[in-house]
């Protein structure tokens, strides 16, 4: 568990690194994550320090119950702050460990690794995780944990994902090759990813994705 606590500080550093680099234009690009804007999910990766699982369930009962509604208003709320401000508290708090039910450590690692690149992806720049994050991330997607919010009930249902980038395959059917990062992008609902993918078993994902089901 060390390993994972270990590179989970190293990708908040990462993290701030890389927000830290951001135009004010960047800043308000829309992410792929839902309706956040890329500084919006800073706000976000700073959620678990500032406000803490009881700021965020008190959110969520002021929100009838909607967790993800009471997310998103906190991270619009975080994100009015200074960038610089929010940066240190990523870089200061690298090495905390904070409560995560439901998803445990590693869904805190993913957490890091896939919103890196919600907000790379559409402003066209390469910052990545190192290709181990990546298998360690795609070896938890899979389990009953990622289930718990992350990748869509039947997602993977009847497939074969395999990396092209590492030696690195999980599940049975159709298969769905591609690089690591698109392949996790890609099933944990991030439809843009799909075109850096290939396989008889890439449709059947597509028309799994929430934005495509009937």
């Amino acid at each position: 568990m060390s390993d994972v606590a270990d590179r989970t500080a190293a990708n908040r550093h990462r993290l701030a690194d890389f927000f830290d680099g951001l135009t004010g234009e960047q800043l308000a690009t829309p992410s792929l994550c839902g309706a956040w804007t890329v500084r919006q999910v800073l706000g976000h990766m700073t959620m678990p320090f500032v406000v803490g699982l009881g700021g965020l369930a008190w959110r969520t009962v002021r929100a009838r119950g909607d967790i993800h509604a009471a997310s998103e208003a906190i991270a619009a709320e975080l994100a009015a702050r200074p960038v610089g401000d929010l940066t240190t508290i990523l870089r200061q708090r690298a090495d905390a460990r904070v409560p995560a039910p439901g998803v445990g450590p590693m869904g805190q690692m993913a957490d890091g690794c896939i919103h890196l690149r919600d907000c790379a992806r559409p402003l066209g720049l390469p910052t990545d995780v190192p290709l181990e994050d990546w298998r360690m991330v795609l070896d938890w997607l899979p389990s009953k944990q990622a289930a718990r919010g992350v990748v869509p009930d039947g997602m993977l249902d009847g497939l074969r994902l395999t990396a092209t980038d590492q030696q690195w395959s999980w599940g049975t059917g159709a298969n769905v090759e591609g690089p690591s990062e698109a392949l996790a992008m890609a099933i944990s609902g991030r439809t843009v990813a799909l075109a850096d993918l290939d396989g008889p078993g890439v449709e059947r994902l597509r028309s799994r994705h929430p934005a495509h089901r009937p």
